[in-house]
């Protein structure tokens, strides 16, 4: 609250009450009906005379307190709140009069009589347009005067004067002074406009701590830039938003971040005169759809206007606004810094940096998350740990991939994977390439030209069952990501073209958001291409040149596996980053993987006999070994018991009869 704005308006409005006694006296000296009590209500045929004897507009009127041909309006004056909206609204004195006169009832109850005896109507007790041009020592026979009323002027541009009663002619017109206009020259600025509730509008107020943002970077330049409108398009929703947000904070400015839901052009011209009073900037993101009328609405604009997208802007938009357009920086875009200041002091021993590194987030979505292990970890009663960072950051930018692909919330780690150093050490290779892909191609500059993108892509090759699909989940799992599994059958149409529709709008949402995708039995999309004897060769050829441009240009973690590495089209291996080989189990890692299975269960005295001899007599891989537990487990429960070696061999001999090989020791696949 600012007294001294209280204080100066106050004063402005006592020397107001003297012009308008000046007024009211000279009105009443030439007026015999000024004792009427009932004036106002009736206009009697004495008065209509003397209205119609009276001097033309322009003229000296009785006693000389007001004067016509262009006199001087007064001063709104000096440095106070009435002197700095004149100069952040362009007013010039007029305006200024004109909005001290429609302001003065709202302060003063006094004014409300005076103005019903001046407007000669009691129950209109607000100024009219005539009147406060009578008050400024000119009136509505005035162009100049008449203009400061018009829709583009200043006053009524900026939304600090509404003119209402439009069915009557302009000088009868009521003047009207929006609440948040009266509060800001009253010096309350505590508040948001009461028009901006539940519109999506935050108050970010200055903030100088934290690193400076990079001169060259694009909220540095906006910062530093005065009154601007930019569109900025990202790559990750937020993101580049997110730093102009911060460097205009870092910059001492207050931000407003608006966040519309549709179009609202009302809201759009409170938010630029909340911004105006403020000297704030505006951040709008995202852009609703069809955003032409919000950009016309806010641009150009005497205060910097940041719109942001991940769509390219329009030239419809706003033709004529000289809107500019930037990109938003490549890489990071949410430093651990940033998480380690936001969320305090942590539980367990864990590498921060390490964590977070996977998470493309930006500012915002980085407190969001913060707030919501914060608030996590108090409700569990401890301070926030890895898993609730892992859970808090996969919920701010989890893709929007359910009605195509099928979530895995990863449950497996590496000490879950039973296979050789070589395709062990390829993987956790993988999980450094996707957190270090910033600083590598980024910082380092060893990205290639042609509009290549970020994304890492990994091709898993074995037979079914040697743990491809268990392989991405750890991978998922160990970058504190969601594995996401494409839905073929969601995916492939009959229809020419909509395939690679489909797989446009995957691809789309995993570039801007964090998760593993896995194309399992990825040969049916990324085949090998094939000489054109038919319409069908021709366009599923399409599809896959389409495919090897999309990899191109991908942003995100992809994994795609198959059975068979030869039916994957050579121009696809090249595009990948790593092709990690699944090999079939021997022995020896058979029976870690039938001990890992049965690791839970609790097992009689024969089982570990029984699962050395099974590993060497089964050539089962990790996934029928699986499935042979499972049968196990299921025999054990039916008796109400432990796991014995008779049903870790039951289990086993299930699984080589559902894939019609013989069964070592004799019978048939098919016997019982």
């Amino acid at each position: 609250m600012d007294a001294d704005g209280t204080g100066g308006v106050l004063g402005q409005i006592a020397a107001l009450r003297a012009r308008v006694a000046a007024l009211v006296e000279a009105r009443s000296a030439g007026d015999p009906t000024a004792g009427d009590p009932l004036r106002g209500l009736y206009v009697t045929g004495e008065t209509a005379r003397r209205i119609a004897a009276g001097p033309p507009p322009g003229a000296v009127r009785d006693g000389g307190a007001v004067r016509g041909g262009g006199a001087v309006p007064p001063d709104p004056g000096g440095t106070g709140r009435t002197a700095g909206l004149a100069r952040a609204f362009g007013l010039s004195g007029l305006d200024a009069h004109v909005l001290l006169v429609a302001l003065a009832p709202e302060v003063d109850r006094d004014f409300e009589a005076l103005y019903g005896y001046l407007n000669d109507d009691v129950g209109r007790r607000r100024a009219t347009v005539g009147l406060a041009l009578d008050l400024a020592g000119t009136g509505p026979f005035d162009p100049a005067g008449r203009d400061r009323f018009h829709p583009a002027a200043p006053l009524r541009a900026g939304g600090l004067l509404e003119v209402e009663d439009e069915d009557r002619p302009l000088p009868g017109r009521t003047l009207r002074v929006p609440e948040r206009v009266v509060a800001h020259l009253l010096g309350d600025d505590d508040r948001l406009d009461a028009e901006l509730l539940g519109k999506g509008v935050e108050l970010l107020p200055p903030e100088a701590a934290g690193t400076p943002p990079d001169p060259a970077s694009p909220g540095a330049r906006i910062a530093a830039s005065g009154p601007v409108a930019v569109h900025l398009r990202e790559r990750v929703p937020g993101a580049g938003a997110g730093a102009v947000v911060a460097a205009l904070r870092h910059a001492g400015r207050p931000v407003l971040r608006y966040r519309p839901e549709s179009v609202d052009v009302p809201a759009a011209r409170a938010l630029l005169r909340e911004a105006r009073l403020r000297g704030a900037a505006v951040v709008v993101e995202p852009l609703p759809p069809e955003p032409g009328p919000l950009v016309r609405a806010l641009v150009p604009s005497a205060v910097p206007v940041v719109l942001a997208g991940t769509g390219a802007p329009d030239p419809r938009w706003a033709p004529d606004a000289g809107l500019l357009a930037l990109d938003a920086p490549d890489g990071a875009v949410g430093g651990p810094d940033l998480w380690r200041r936001e969320l305090g002091p942590l539980e367990g021993d864990f590498d921060l940096d390490a964590a977070v590194a996977a998470y493309r987030v930006g500012e915002d979505q980085i407190r969001r998350a913060a707030r919501s292990a914060r608030a996590l970890a108090a409700f569990e009663g401890t301070a926030p740990t890895l898993a609730h960072v892992r859970h808090s950051a996969r919920l701010v930018s989890a893709p929007l991939l359910d009605s195509r692909a099928r979530r895995i919330r990863p449950a497996v780690g590496f000490t879950d994977l039973v296979l050789p150093e070589e395709p062990l050490g390829m993987l956790r290779e993988l999980t450094g390439r996707a957190r270090d892909r910033d600083r590598v191609l980024g910082e380092w500059r060893l990205r290639t030209g042609g509009g290549r993108g970020r994304g890492v892509v990994a091709l898993f090759a074995g037979e079914s069952g040697t743990g491809k699909t268990l392989g991405a989940e750890v991978v998922a799992g160990e970058l504190g990501l969601d594995l996401y599994v494409v839905d073929l059958s969601s995916v492939v149409d009959k229809y020419v073209g909509e395939t690679e529709k489909n797989l446009e709008r995957i691809f789309v949402e995993v570039d801007r958001t964090d998760c593993v995708l896995l194309f399992d039995e990825a040969d049916a999309v990324f085949g090998k291409r094939s000489e054109v004897r038919s319409s069908h060769d021709r366009y599923a050829n399409l599809e896959s040149a389409y495919l090897l441009q999309r990899l191109e240009a991908f942003d995100g973690i992809a994994v795609l596996t198959t059975n068979l590495r030869s039916n994957v089209d050579e121009a696809f291996t090249r595009r990948l980053d790593l092709v990690v080989e699944f090999p079939f189990p021997d022995a020896a890692q058979r029976v870690s993987l039938w001990h890992s299975s049965l690791a839970g269960t609790p097992r009689a005295a024969d089982v570990d006999g029984e699962i050395a001899r099974c590993a060497g007599e089964f050539e089962l891989a990790g996934g029928a070994i699986r499935s042979a537990a499972v049968t196990a487990g299921y025999l054990a429960a039916a008796r109400g018991s432990a796991v014995t070696g008779a049903d870790v061999r039951a289990g086993a001999v299930r699984e080589y009869r559902k894939a019609g090989r013989l069964v070592p020791g004799g019978g048939l696949p098919w016997a019982p």
